[in-house]
């Protein structure tokens, strides 16, 4: 007779997963905070503003910046115009096509990034970096790659 596989995880894997979860949680609350509390930004923010500063021109169609960062479309669409009204972005017709919008980082939303981005770094390094070793590190990396490949795999199907 063969042996059965298992179907759900054992108690000390589903202590790791726990550990993993909350400790994820934990980190970015503790981050969302400082964000929060130093620069008047949001996670959410921060992730449009770094994506829109690495864009070409400052700018991005709402449709790849929505894939660039991972969220549903109308998600961003809430958070846009939050920003918008806040003067940290602007969406502007697009020019190639009329059915969609560019959204553009203002002078206002780069000046807030820039602010921000060097303590928001420092703050990754003490809360992520520093209590690990570099083979921890490297092995968070690791777990990472492998979790993100499972998880295209199962998006490709």
């Amino acid at each position: 007779m063969g042996q059965r596989r298992r179907t759900y995880p054992t108690v000390e894997e589903l202590r790791d997963w726990r550990d993993f979860i909350e400790t994820a949680e934990a980190l970015r609350s503790e981050l969302a905070s400082r964000l929060q509390k130093e620069f008047a930004l949001s996670p959410g923010d921060y992730a449009v503003l770094l994506a829109l500063s690495e864009a070409d021109d400052f700018r991005m169609r709402s449709s790849g910046l929505a894939a660039a960062i991972h969220w549903e479309r109308s998600r961003l669409s809430h958070q846009l115009g939050r920003m918008e009204r806040r003067g940290l972005i602007r969406r502007d017709e697009c020019a190639t096509d009329n059915r969609g919008a560019e959204v553009a980082l203002t002078d206002q939303g780069a000046q807030a990034f820039r602010k921000a981005s060097l303590p928001h770094l420092r703050a990754i390094r003490e809360l992520f970096v520093e209590p690990l070793t570099p083979e921890q590190i490297a092995a968070v990396g690791d777990i990472m790659a492998t979790l993100r490949a499972r998880m295209a795999s199962l998006t490709d199907t």
